[in-house]
């Protein structure tokens, strides 16, 4: 069984055909849409220009069996995956307002792919779905009793990236997942950490919406709600205003004033742009105490795995969050073998000392994940 899997992020549409359980693309394309694809139309066109690549590699609309697509936010209603009708098409769109980066991108992709290829069953993948079973003391804010009623609570995003992380990390460290504690660090245009004991999400640092936690690319992650009061009471600012600075206008590209890109940043800073080092010093800062953090849930700390972007390509970055990370026991020569791996570096790797968690580089690959329940629930599709 091919699958198609569509997955747009919030700066590409990422596209690769799979036969699950192999883990090998057939052939594989990404359309870039800038540092922020929410602000980008015609999806249409980006799901046609991933079907010219890869139709280019060999692979026609006809051999496609399935398709499978990541979407961010499946709110309450959305626990597993989903054979994808217009009514979850328009469940996803009213789900926009707690993930506005990414919803209406999935949901303007999904109805392109639909159109694309009409012979082919359709599925929706959640992120929010790995921490559907977060206790109740991280699912909680501390806010009137009567908020829960109106969804207020907290999801956790990265799920099919933090899922794969965990399963692969599973496989270096040589132990089975449920006997492994490790903190995940997705590091890319979106930030966040999330604690895994036993292959269970158990706390993590996006809350309800996408912007809580770690600084991000274009969004601020977690700041004084004060602030946000204090604007909107002076009238600095409205609502709409407030939403496009956080989204679009915050993060690295606001703190730097020039680019969400840790690459230009990292060049800039080595010119002696001080805003640049600025940024960067806050993303680390915040990210290594995202880190530090999320060991605070696990009943022990066997690995710290990067993913994402970032986390796997920049070694610079990870060698300054790990600095940092010396109290949780990270040795220093492991830090520094993890600064020097960067994106030359072939496949997923392992560093580990004789004492203190192992750092670990894992391959972003939410397609495997993705590819995998859609098969499993096309086929069920198929039997009934």
């Amino acid at each position: 069984m091919r699958v198609l899997v569509l997955n747009p992020g919030s700066s590409s549409l990422k596209a690769a055909i799979l036969e699950p359980p192999g883990r090998t693309p057939l052939a594989s394309a990404e359309v870039e849409r800038g540092a922020d694809a929410s602000r980008l139309g015609d999806a249409a066109a980006a799901v046609a220009r991933a079907l010219e690549a890869l139709s280019a590699a060999g692979i026609s609309r006809a051999d496609v069996h399935v398709v499978g697509y990541r979407v961010v936010h499946g709110g309450v209603e959305f626990g597993d995956p989903v054979v994808i009708d217009d009514r979850i098409v328009a469940v996803i769109d009213e789900l926009a307002a707690l993930a506005p980066l990414h919803n209406p991108v999935a949901a303007a992709t999904i109805r392109a792919g639909r159109e694309a290829l009409p012979a082919a069953v359709h599925v929706a993948t959640f992120d929010t779905a790995f921490h559907a079973g977060l206790p109740e003391d991280a699912i909680r804010y501390a806010l009137p009793s009567d908020w829960p009623d109106w969804g207020i609570r907290r999801y956790g995003f990265h799920g099919l990236s933090v899922q794969w992380a965990t399963l692969r990390a599973a496989e270096l460290l040589e132990r089975p997942s449920a006997a492994v504690g490790l903190v995940v660090a997705h590091l890319g245009s979106g930030c966040s950490v999330t604690a895994v004991d036993g292959g269970r999400s158990v706390d993590t640092s996006m809350g309800m919406t996408p912007l809580e936690g770690l600084v991000m690319g274009t969004r601020a992650g977690s700041i004084d709600p004060g602030i946000l009061l204090s604007l909107l009471g002076d009238g600095r600012r409205t609502v709409n205003q407030l939403a496009d600075d956080l989204d679009h206008r915050s993060g690295l590209l606001g703190l730097s004033g020039r680019s969400a890109d840790v690459r230009e940043l990292l060049a800039a800073e080595g010119e002696g742009d001080e805003a640049a080092r600025l940024a960067l010093a806050v993303i680390v800062r915040r990210a290594a105490a995202g880190i530090a953090a999320a060991a605070t849930a696990l009943a022990r700390l066997d690995g710290i795995a990067f993913t994402g972007g970032i986390g796997e390509h920049s070694g610079e970055i990870r060698r300054r969050i790990l600095a940092r990370l010396e109290p949780l026991g990270v040795l220093r020569d492991v830090a520094a073998g993890a600064g020097r791996t960067d994106a030359s570096t072939s496949g997923d790797w392992v560093i580990a000392g004789r004492t203190g968690p192992a750092v670990l580089g894992i391959a972003a690959r939410e397609d495997l994940v993705i590819a995998e329940a859609a098969a499993q629930l096309a086929r069920m599709n198929v039997g009934r």
